[in-house]
């Protein structure tokens, strides 16, 4: 189950919603938070919309009142040596949309990611925090963040980071089966940050919406903050399997093609501000949503 759900009374809610990537770890979550309400939701796939292209976009959203944009070039490592292909979806492609959006009179909320910045902070980067990506995915995710404010002062920019969740791959689920193949697991012990669940992603961008807050960027993130060692352990534990079976290791004895940000830590105060609840902390998070993610050994 999600953290909370929306007190906003039915008749003011918007009324359709469309959501793009839809079958995405994160794409999936929203539409099931969106179907669980009863909303008027259609899933678009990237099959279904090619958001690279402008005219299909402005096609396929007429009609609607809110547009979330879960699609996104999301391989890190891959982006250093095809930078221009993710620029196509992630900020050429979140430019159409947004253009769309406000052609149709519609609302985008665009996921972002905590990669826009340099992460060499030592506390919460606020939404308001001065951008400064170093890698080709972070450069191309904060065009895409330009792109939408520049469409409507009405959309959304809504970053998260350290994603998992039960419909897709991701860290937890992969550390727990490489920990129960070769009963040990080596993790990066000096990144830091707040490992978020998609459910609760999905279920604060209806929140945000439903209340009706005006544009701005709004960070959707765990509260807390942890290392990814101190992640894994609690993976493998809710897998059943001992803690201590993870190790600590460096960034630099793990070197990857894209620069990994060492302090992700994404601060909540413009959703305060919003009277929006943030997120609540990652390990109870994780203690409610873990065992879909991870089965037990």
């Amino acid at each position: 189950m999600a953290q909370a759900s929306s007190t906003t009374p039915a008749a003011e809610r918007p009324a359709r919603w469309a959501v793009v990537g839809a079958a995405g770890m994160l794409g999936q979550d929203v539409v099931a938070r969106l179907e669980r309400d009863g909303r008027d939701v259609t899933a678009l796939t990237r099959a279904e919309l090619d958001v690279t292209d402008a005219a299909a976009c402005l096609a396929a959203l007429a009609g609607y009142d809110v547009v979330v944009n879960c699609t996104a070039w999301t391989a890190v490592d891959d982006a250093e040596t095809q930078e221009g292909a993710a620029f196509a979806v992630n900020a050429v492609g979140a430019a159409n949309l947004a253009q769309a959006a406000a052609a149709r009179g519609a609302r985008l909320v665009q996921v972002s990611t905590d990669y826009v910045f340099a992460g060499s902070a030592t506390t919460p980067y606020e939404a308001d925090a001065v951008v400064a990506p170093v890698s080709a995915y972070g450069r191309t995710k904060a065009a895409g963040e330009w792109a939408v404010r520049a469409a409507s002062p009405q959309h959304h920019v809504v970053r998260t980071a350290w994603l998992y969740g039960a419909g897709g791959g991701s860290f937890p689920r992969t550390i727990a089966r490489v920990a129960g193949e070769r009963g040990a697991v080596s993790v990066v012990d000096d990144q830091r940050g707040q490992p978020t669940w998609t459910g609760d992603v999905a279920d604060l961008v209806v929140r945000l919406v439903d209340a009706d807050v005006p544009g701005g960027t709004f960070h959707a993130t765990s509260s807390g903050e942890a290392t990814w060692f101190d992640f894994a352990r609690e993976a493998v534990a809710t897998a059943g399997l001992d803690r201590d079976v993870v190790t600590p290791t460096t960034s630099a004895d793990f070197v990857r093609p894209a620069p990994r940000p060492s302090y992700s830590v994404l601060g909540h105060a413009s959703l305060v501000a919003a009277g929006v609840t943030p997120i609540g902390d990652w390990r109870d998070r994780w203690a409610v949503a873990g065992p879909q993610v991870v089965a037990p050994a």
